[in-house]
């Protein structure tokens, strides 16, 4: 990475993909309770927090002094280690578990800039005396540290508190270099060991102290220690041992047992091609870390996409065969039954409309008024039973359509879990579809009454459409309209004694040409108002903000970070 970061435009272009790749992981929830998916979700936070605390800040600020973590196991004796290399009291040590509630970081009087939220760890406040809060982080400057290196005293990670847990792990993850302290008594435990683990995925700079260590054991225990770091791939990391001593009266331990580690940082500070190869080293082994592991993530990210793809598929059949069974019904006679079949008898009689509309001319008007008498109001029952019929159909396939398309999401844990996560019952049809099906059928005739008389013509003008009107007439051609389809009986009937209605005051061609445009506009009604409902289903789904091009998105920023990592690997080593 030393070419990398030494050259400012190479240094440049990796921040600039880093950034992006930080954006395409944001971009890849994973919030459907799939098969395997919460380790992959700890994983995608881990990353995003690597990025945001320690890679971008650092990539930012290349010539930041080197922070080093002191981190480790419960009573290893952190804060009394982090005093005495500091010369004077930092920070409060005690016997009391856990003694370190918020990190306290030391740095020197002219570096202090150095570690504001905008460049480091941007969720904690920045505070300069001592706090229990765990949202904060104390910042002390002293003259005692070397400029060039900072050091920061961190909570247990395997403290009690949770949160203290979560926030060794989140400043462990932003460190340059880690100084991980054990003891005796606790160098074999398995969590400093996993966080080690850790440090070694990712190629961070570690050095260990053994601390609290009797002097007649520190040979012994620190051969065995050495064997387990070379075990677990620690071998070219620094060892120290810290021979149990008493403390003077600040806390501090005797000079000469801190000397070893005290002067192996003071060098490092000294020496600027040294601490860039620490920088280098855990950079760019956290930046591989991050490519790498983010392949799964764009992986899991895509079965998201899928899986909400396959129940948004799943409702589109289900309503693409309601939708073809309505349109089909508003044509086959289904609404001519019950009440507006018996409205429509009333209105037309036994033919006896229609017979004094066949009249001969001298009669025509004699007979026409006694056929018409009481027509008006038959004519407005016979448009509000349409309007009912015309809303419950709707209704019924609706209804049907929900209960489908529910159960195929209830099938499957992430389906039902977007269920849950709606108020509106997606099992039932909308609350508001029967007030949108009513007034569509009011407009719906509305559009009729235009039908006919844009297509009557010079007829309007004759004794046989003044005598039914607009309003007949078009509740003829509405009842035509819905039963053009209908098989032989009852309703055949009742559709060709209106279709006589209209060939006989209109023309057959005119009415033909009336009836297929009443058909088209019913059809697309029908159409409309049950997208609406399919629309319902849409919300849950895209309430997840799940982006289909977002799992390709993130496997090409990674690809283009590992381009830049490759590019620059013969100047930075294996390790890059």
């Amino acid at each position: 990475m030393t070419a990398v970061l030494a050259d400012a435009t190479g240094g440049a272009k990796l921040l600039t993909e880093v950034v992006r790749l930080n954006g395409a992981l944001k971009d890849a929830p994973l919030p459907l309770d799939l098969p395997g998916v919460e380790p992959l979700r700890e994983t995608r936070a881990q990353l995003i927090e690597q990025l945001e605390d320690y890679v971008i800040p650092r990539l930012m600020t290349l010539e930041a002094p080197l922070l080093t973590v002191v981190g480790g196991s419960t009573g290893a004796g952190k804060s009394t280690l982090v005093n005495s290399l500091v010369g004077h009291r930092v920070t409060t040590p005690g016997v009391l578990r856990p003694t370190t509630m918020s990190p306290v970081l030391v740095h020197h009087p002219d570096e202090g800039h150095w570690f504001g939220p905008d460049r480091l760890l941007p969720d904690l406040k920045r505070v300069t005396s001592p706090t229990t809060d765990q949202g904060s982080i104390q910042l002390v400057a002293t003259e005692a540290m070397p400029r060039g290196l900072a050091l920061l005293d961190a909570p247990d990670v395997d403290s009690v508190d949770e949160r203290n847990r979560e926030l060794a792990g989140q400043l462990l993850a932003a460190a340059d270099l880690w100084l991980f302290v054990t003891s005796a008594a606790r160098y074999s435990d398995q969590v400093p060991w996993e966080y080690l683990k850790q440090a070694v995925e990712r190629s961070t700079a570690v050095a260990l102290i053994l601390d609290r260590t009797a002097p007649e054991a520190v040979s012994t225990v620190s051969a065995h220690l050495a064997r387990m770091m070379a075990a677990r791939g620690l071998k070219d990391s620094p060892l120290f041992a810290v021979p149990e001593g008493s403390v003077d009266g600040e806390g501090l331990l005797p000079a000469g047992h801190v000397g070893e580690v005290r002067g192996w940082l003071e060098a490092l500070a000294a020496d600027a091609p040294a601490r860039r190869g620490v920088v280098n080293q855990t950079v760019g082994g956290a930046v591989r870390t991050v490519t790498r592991k983010a392949f799964p993530i764009a992986d899991a990210a895509s079965a998201q996409v899928d899986a909400v793809a396959e129940l948004l598929a799943g409702v589109d059949s289900v309503y693409d065969d309601a939708t073809a069974g309505l349109v089909a019904a508003a044509t086959d006679g289904s609404m001519l039954r019950g009440d507006l079949l018996a409205r429509w008898q009333e209105f037309v009689g036994s033919g006896e409309l229609i017979r004094s509309l066949d009249a001969k001319v001298g009669f025509v008007r004699e007979r026409l008024v006694n056929a018409i008498k009481g027509k008006p109001q038959q004519a407005e029952r016979v448009a509000i039973a349409a309007e009912v019929a015309f809303e419950a159909l709707v209704n019924d396939h609706a209804e049907r359509a929900a209960q489908a398309a529910s159960a195929g999401w209830s099938d499957s844990e992430h389906g039902d879990a977007l269920l849950s996560a709606v108020t509106d019952d997606l099992s039932r049809a909308g609350r508001a579809l029967r007030t949108r099906a009513a007034s569509s059928s009011r407009e719906w005739q509305a559009e009729l009454q235009a039908i006919v008389k844009e297509g009557s013509g010079d007829v309007r003008a004759t004794a046989r459409f003044l005598a039914l009107g607009v309003r007949g007439l078009a509740i003829a051609l509405a009842v035509v309209t819905m039963g053009e389809d209908a098989p032989q009986g009852q309703t055949t009937e009742s559709v060709e004694l209106g279709r006589r209605l209209l060939d006989t005051v209109v023309g057959a061609p005119q009415a033909e040409a009336m009836v297929g445009a009443a058909r088209l506009s019913a059809q697309q009604r029908m159409r409309t108002l049950i997208t609406g409902e399919r629309e319902r289903y849409f919300a849950p789904a895209h309430a997840w903000e799940l982006k289909p091009e977002a799992p390709d998105q993130l496997r090409h920023a990674a690809r283009r970070v590992d381009d830049l990592r490759f590019a620059a690997k013969k100047g930075l080593g294996e390790r890059w």
